[in-house]
């Protein structure tokens, strides 16, 4: 099981928050998902929170990846490279490329997901659903500024840089970023006593 810690940085993953989260994405779906779509999904979810409220939803490392920008700690609970309880409530082992939702998990009990996350959540989805994977990655690596290309690799997404993204001016980008910092940072020390 996840400790909700990242091996980088030390940023705290809400890992049910974050099966939550896929899991009312998938719902919105109907159907198992191709599993980079949800990924994309995911990403542009945390952004918009990142620019509405100057945190994500999840807690978890931004990286540039070849497809595009991506949530690094739900890439390993989605490929199988990290296990967790929580994400294997709520969401059902990969089969080739779709990923679905278990038979158990119960829209009502999303306890984690508070009114403004669900509205980030179908702003996204209402925005961003009827598009296929392959046309959400091309849309982030046209629109999202933050990422780079790591040609085959993978690396941080610096706040600063994502918060210049989202259209903030250099100033204000670098100070919103040390308070995103700062807010991870009490994270790590909150988590220790939870």
């Amino acid at each position: 099981m996840a400790t909700g810690l990242s091996p980088k940085e030390g940023v705290v993953f809400k890992p049910e928050k974050v099966a939550q989260v896929a899991a009312y994405l998938l719902r919105k779906e109907g159907r198992p998902a191709p599993y980079m779509k949800l990924l994309k999904l995911m990403y542009l979810a945390d952004r918009e929170s990142v620019r509405l409220y100057g945190d994500t939803l999840s807690g978890d490392r931004l990286v540039s990846m070849p497809h595009g920008p991506v949530l690094s700690l739900v890439y390993e609970l989605m490929n199988g490279a990290r296990e967790d309880d929580h994400w294997s409530r709520w969401i059902a082992a990969r089969t080739a490329y779709d990923i679905n939702t278990t038979a158990q998990s119960n829209h009502w009990d999303l306890d984690e997901l508070s009114g403004p996350d669900r509205e980030i959540l179908d702003q996204t989805y209402a925005r961003f659903g009827a598009m296929s994977q392959w046309d959400l990655r091309d849309w982030t690596h046209k629109n999202c500024q933050e990422w780079e290309d790591p040609n085959g690799s993978s690396f941080d997404i610096k706040p600063e840089k994502l918060f210049l993204a989202l259209g903030v001016e250099e100033k204000e980008a670098s100070e919103r970023a040390e308070k995103y910092r700062e807010r991870r940072s009490l994270d790590r020390v909150l988590s220790r006593y939870r």
